[in-house]
Order: structure tokens, then sequence, then C-alpha cells
């Protein structure tokens, strides 16, 4: 299983992050998968033009897929360029596929895409196994945090005064 590495080298990067993930679900098996992608394509993740804030992953005949993620097309390639919101291949283990397809399955579960970033030039998407979130968990985990905030805050001004 390719578990997501936790400690990145200097020469990867984040190219872009689903904040709203976080707040709509409680994440739980994290992934890292490789995505297969169209020359143009590429050249538009290197430059950081991607928005996976409505993305999901479906899996569809033994395979998974990336929907309804945008890659923007890319200039200098104006006639050979591809659409913005194609579906795309993961990469992943038949493993990992069997097991992420049988936990989407269950009620309240989806996979959701958290960040895509470069590791050596290759494009990879950190995926997680979510499960929805109900509005009074959003209202605690904001609490949560506020409280959180507020506490910082006091630490802070005593530690001046």
């Amino acid at each position: 299983m390719s578990k997501v590495p936790q400690a990145n080298t200097p020469g990867d990067r984040v190219v872009a992050t689903n904040r709203s993930a976080g707040h709509s679900y409680f994440l739980e098996d994290r992934f890292e998968a490789g995505l297969a992608l169209v020359g143009s394509e590429i050249k538009s993740v290197r430059a950081g033009q991607v928005q996976l804030k409505e993305a999901y992953v479906q899996s569809e005949g033994g395979e998974m897929y990336l929907l309804n993620a945008h890659i923007s097309p890319y200039d200098p390639a104006s006639r050979d360029n591809h659409d913005p919101l194609r579906p795309r291949k993961l990469l992943l283990h038949k493993k990992e596929i069997g097991k992420l397809a049988a936990q989407a399955k269950l009620k309240g579960y989806a996979i959701v895409p958290l960040r895509m970033y470069l590791v050596k030039g290759r494009a990879k998407l950190e995926i997680a196994l979510g499960r929805g979130k109900k509005n009074f968990d959003k209202r605690q985990a904001i609490a949560e945090r506020d409280s959180q905030r507020d506490i910082q805050r006091a630490l802070s001004l005593r530690g001046r005064g």
C-alpha cells in the first residue's frame, strides 16, 4: 500500500490543496496516487493552474478516476489542448482500489482528493477516505477551533505581561 509520505524532499512542491475537505469530512485512510495526464495537463499542473475544490474520486470498472478537477488549458498548446474537466485515471494498486471501492460504497463515505503535488517531476494526488460531517459536527469543530484560538491568545498575552 502506498501510504502518503510524511516528509517532502526539497524538490517536491504542493501545487493545489482542497481546504474544504477537512471541513466537510472526517478524514480516515490516506493514500498517494499517481495521475495519468496528457502533455498539456502536466504543464498546467507544473504552472500551478489546478483547482480541487469541487473534485471527487469515483470507482468505475475496477479503476479509480478523478472527476470534476479543473486543470486549466495550457496557453502555448492552444491547438492541442485538453478538456479542463475531463476524468483523469488514478494510478493505484489493485488492493488499494478494492479497499477504497468497498469503503466508498458504504453510506456516508466518499473518496476525497486532498492535495496535488509534484514528486521528481511527476504529479501525485493525496486522496483520503472521508465520512461526511453533519451540520452539528461542523459547528462543533468551529467552536473547538475558536476556543483553541482564544486559549492561544490568552497565553500569548500572559507571556507579554
